[in-house]
């Protein structure tokens, strides 16, 4: 879908990485700029370098700063995840760039953004989502919140809205022949996701106060424990599927459970059921569920989930290499995008050079 589009990323951790992965994904021509010599959380044929040519160079030194910046200028978008100001003591920041490739869309991928207060100190994924509010309902009442996996800052705040804006702005470079700065922060994102709730609240549905919410509070939106220390989760929300989860457990003509919304009895509606869900093991509930509308699914680890027969059927995970992967996504109906293998650091180096013009030296 994105054939044609070259994007430059330079090497850094996590949600900059995964969003040039997605756009490797996605069929644009993705070169990332491995730190020549250097190590990385990673392994280094990561899963997230799928489908990207790979060239090793040290951008300190003269040669390889010269190298990486006709590089840039051959890109439509650049993907960068340093602290502010990092890539200008570099020369190779937006005005830098714009000087000579106008078109480029320069993706900064931050986890405070480029001002404000916090923008060039240390953070984390929990750090972020903490200071946006998107971890503030992640914990049951009483409790701290839980530390999440690091999925709704990196990847959904950070790397998605980072994949967004560079989209945006290649769409309008096209049109107006004029580049971007793309302000990609985890804070905003993560926070912009928020708006959901925020529209919840407006009806009324959500409270400042963790489970007294809609979607955190009552018996019918949690999990629960199984005999066999597995869980399943239940988020029966309109009336027919409540009914629905109710006449699967036998539950249809009890009068207290008919009161769905009625807040004062959730907490012990909830004790009722965890004490019906920890009777029998989880494989029972998956198959008295199964087929129904009752909205209820057992919770399934990844390896668990690349077995099971509804992700197994839209082949969504794969052992590439050995390595657990999920297919691209999303779908188009008139494409197949394949997972593509993993480069060693530095693997197309001569080729990438040899494209540029630039014999390697013997």
């Amino acid at each position: 879908m994105l054939q044609g589009i070259r994007i430059i990323e330079i090497e850094g951790l996590g949600p900059g990485p995964f969003a040039a992965m997605h756009l490797a994904d996605l069929g644009a021509d993705v070169i990332t700029i491995h730190r020549k010599g250097g190590g990385s959380i990673t392994a280094d044929q990561s899963v997230l370098d799928r489908g990207k040519r790979s060239i090793a160079l040290d951008l300190k030194d003269p040669d390889d700063f010269s190298v990486a910046k006709k590089l840039i200028d051959s890109a439509d978008a650049l993907i960068e995840g340093f602290r502010p100001g990092v890539m200008e003591r570099l020369g190779l920041g937006p005005a830098d760039c714009h000087a000579t490739n106008p078109r480029l869309v320069y993706g900064r991928m931050t986890g405070w953004g480029q001002t404000g207060p916090r923008a060039e100190t240390a953070g984390h994924d929990l750090n972020y989502i903490a200071q946006s509010g998107a971890l503030w309902y992640a914990s049951e009442p009483g409790s701290p919140p839980i530390t999440p996996a690091t999925l709704v800052g990196d990847i959904g705040g950070g790397a998605l809205y980072l994949v967004i804006g560079i989209l945006t702005g290649i769409l309008n470079a096209q049109e107006i022949g004029q580049g971007t700065v793309v302000d990609a922060a985890i804070v905003d994102g993560s926070a912009h996701m928020m708006t959901l709730l925020m529209a919840l609240r407006q009806a009324g549905g959500l409270a400042m106060e963790r489970g007294h919410s809609l979607l955190d509070g009552p018996h019918w939106s949690r999990s629960y424990v199984c005999a066999d220390g597995g869980y399943v989760s239940v988020q029966a929300l309109e009336p027919q599927f409540y009914a629905a989860f109710l006449d699967k457990l036998g539950l249809a003509d009890d009068p207290e459970f008919a009161k769905q919304h009625d807040r004062a009895l959730w907490p012990k509606l909830t004790a009722r059921l965890t004490d019906i869900f920890v009777r029998e093991p989880r494989l029972h509930w998956d198959d008295l569920f199964a087929g129904s509308d009752a909205c209820v699914a057992v919770v399934l680890s990844p390896e668990e989930s690349a077995n099971s027969a509804h992700m197994s059927a839209r082949h969504v995970w794969h052992h590439t290499d050995g390595n657990l992967q999920a297919a691209p996504a999303p779908r188009f109906d008139d494409h197949v995008e394949d997972i593509k293998p993993a480069p060693m650091r530095g693997e197309h180096t001569a080729a990438i050079l040899k494209d540029l013009g630039i014999e390697l030296d013997s």
